[in-house]
């Protein structure tokens, strides 16, 4: 049989903005997750859904940094992409961004199957910051978008099952230290591509597991799904069951809607147009959620869907499939383990007419039928187990690279992950000092000035940490492990212990800064702040990047300190200090207006509004825009400024 699937590179141009640094900062704070139930609201739940909606839940985005040096100037960009194709599909994939399929193209002609975002423009929507509309992402980690969104995955070809080849993305996930692979494929003549999963704990400890297909679909499509009921999760953060939303409704406010399937019914959706032709996912049966996420109906979902794209060009919806009934839950993973599961995505069409004016029955009986003919749900139980050998293929040619991380816990466990090596060539710069102090048990000092770099806090390297000589450098990532683990007393004390010898005073000034914050200390809190942004712009050796970042990072927090403790004339000190990148940057734009209101100086703060901003990194559901304008005015807020998931709270 003659095997015509191909994989090729690509590049694709796009009008795009820059990602820009990372944030320097250790990420100290709580995560602040909207997508959480309250325990008292967990009465009344399945059991196994109110277990697993408590089973450990994030708390700290610690060891990943944030992503929010990305802003809203877009130029025409080349992106590195993959594509693999037969004679009737063509799916392109972005290694350097999550591993995203980014287009789903029917053969010869189309249509695009998938909402293909005209842009590439990143927001902060992942646990981490930087994310992006469109395609299908694969969601790893924790409740949201997983922290690779904007990041490099390792990719390669390897042998497919039925002799051709597949296209392999690995990468290791930090959050919850678990390697995964996605392997694609398009078997000959086939119509659907077929996408296998697996997830490995290889530690000796049960892991949280948390897994999310999320495709974008335009938002005229009438999604098909075999339930007739689901799990609403609305602006009033509370799970519901509800019957499934007729076609056509639509919530005014951002909401989701988990299926409730019935048992032993095949696990599928499908997103029609009008005319009754879209696209189908269906999975083996270890993938059993499915749901629905709509932006609403008003000005701030509106609002939003042109943020993440371009105006005009059209909305979304998303359509998501995940090994839990709801996103706000975590499976176990037990101990040198795995879970692994195969998709399907293709095209799908019933009689025209079908998807508009039929039924909701009757609708998902003509899909059903047309699915199993297309692909019947015992051939992708058979693909899955021809598959699995070829899961621990070797990779052939490398076709891109993702991150160090892996190989450092490859080298520190000598792990053997089949299928998905994480050599020692990848190793980088901000794994060095940490392979030192694996070789040495000793965390080697900074050869020069600079912010420090990110810490390693699993309990191994916390372990390592304290028993390696008690350097200023060392103390600090010792307090950055010790209060991601809890324990913020001893946080404290060696952040206080590396004051008295550190050259570099403002990082751990800020550590503690925010310490005195979360234990409720806000004057002593603005008092450190101050003191490390003044160390910080002394220390301070050029404009380049990294310095940039620092002194947006932390002027941007030590404003909103000193504006709490009510110094705002030591947060015009600050504000004058920073660099002028800085100011001109949304956020910043938002924090000059609070200032001049307290100041005093209320119509200079309407003026920063009426000259316009865009705050780039606009956290979803965060309402300070509409908080602030709701203090300087009784006006309506102007639609420019709405982002409001939520109805007002008083």
């Amino acid at each position: 049989m003659a095997i015509v699937t191909r994989i090729r590179r690509e590049v694709l141009t796009l009008p795009a903005a820059e990602l820009g640094p990372d944030n320097p900062l250790p990420p100290l704070r709580p995560l602040d997750e909207v997508h959480r139930v309250h325990e008292r609201d967990r009465d009344g739940l399945p059991a196994d859904m109110a277990r697993q909606l408590g089973h450990e839940p994030l708390r700290s985005l610690l060891p990943v940094r944030i992503r929010d040096g990305y802003g809203r100037t877009r130029h025409p960009r080349t992106l590195d992409a993959l594509v693999i194709e037969n004679d009737r599909l063509r799916a392109t994939v972005l290694p350097g961004l999550g591993g995203r399929i980014a287009s789903l193209v029917r053969l010869p002609a189309g249509p695009e199957l998938l909402y293909r975002n005209p842009v590439f423009q990143p927001a902060n929507f992942a646990l981490n910051g930087a994310w992006y509309a469109g395609g299908i992402e694969w969601n790893i980690g924790a409740t949201g978008h997983t922290t690779l969104s904007c990041a490099p995955l390792h990719a390669a070809r390897v042998p497919a099952p039925d002799g051709g080849e597949m296209l392999r993305l690995w990468e290791w996930e930090r959050l919850r230290d678990l390697p995964f692979q996605v392997d694609l494929w398009l078997p000959d003549g086939s119509d659907f591509l077929y996408v296998g999963v697996r997830v490995r704990n290889p530690h000796e400890r049960p892991a949280p597991l948390y897994w999310w297909s999320n495709t974008a679909v335009p938002e005229d499509r009438r999604i098909v799904v075999p339930a007739t009921r689901a799990w609403e999760f609305g602006p009033e953060r509370r799970l519901r069951p509800v019957p499934v939303p007729p076609h056509g409704t639509r919530h005014p406010y951002a909401t989701d809607y988990f299926y409730d399937l019935p048992e032993g019914r095949r696990r599928w959706i499908a997103a029609l147009d009008p005319a009754g032709r879209g696209l189908a996912q269906t999975s083996t049966d270890v993938l059993r959620g499915r749901k629905l996420f709509v932006w609403g109906s008003g000005p701030g979902g509106r609002r939003w869907q042109e943020w993440l794209g371009e105006p005009g060009t059209g909305g979304y919806l998303e359509i998501q499939a995940g090994p839990a009934r709801t996103q706000l839950e975590h499976v176990r993973l037990e101990a040198r383990s795995e879970v692994c599961w195969l998709e399907a995505y293709g095209p799908l069409s019933v009689e025209p007419g079908t998807a508009t004016g039929t039924a909701e029955e009757t609708l998902v009986a003509a899909v059903e039928d047309r699915l199993a003919d297309a692909l019947p749900r015992a051939a992708l139980d058979s693909a899955h187990e021809a598959w699995r050998p070829y899961a621990d293929s070797p990779p052939g040619e490398l076709l891109a690279t993702g991150s160090g991380w892996g190989a450092l816990e490859v080298l520190r466990t000598d792990l053997k992950l089949p299928g998905t090596p994480f050599p020692e060539s990848t190793l980088g710069a901000e794994q060095a000092p940490w392979r030192e102090l694996l070789r040495t048990g000793t965390l080697p000092e900074p050869r020069r000035v600079r912010p420090p770099g990110p810490t390693l806090v699993a309990p191994h390297w916390r372990d390592m940490l304290e028993t390696a000589p008690a350097t200023p450098h060392t103390e600090y990532h010792l307090g950055v492990a010790q209060w991601h683990a809890g324990d913020r007393a001893q946080a404290v004390r060696s952040w206080e212990r590396a004051l008295h010898l550190a050259p570099s005073l403002w990082p751990l000034l800020r550590c503690l800064a925010v310490a005195d914050q979360e234990y409720g200390h806000h004057e002593r809190a603005a008092e450190r702040y101050a003191d490390a942004f003044d160390d910080l712009s002394r220390e301070r050796r050029d404009d380049g990047e990294v310095w940039t970042a620092a002194a947006a990072a932390l002027g941007r927090e030590a404003l909103q300190a000193l504006l709490r403790a009510g110094r705002a004339a030591d947060a015009r000190a600050v504000w004058e200090a920073l660099p002028r990148a800085a100011r001109e940057r949304g956020r910043f734009r938002l924090l000059e207006a609070e200032l001049l209101l307290a100041e005093g100086r209320r119509a200079a703060a309407r003026a920063v509004f009426e000259a316009g901003f865009e705050v780039a990194d606009l956290r979803e559901g965060d309402d300070a825009v509409d908080r602030l304008w709701a203090r300087l005015t009784d006006d309506p807020l102007p639609g420019r400024y709405d982002f409001r998931m939520r109805p007002r709270q008083p």
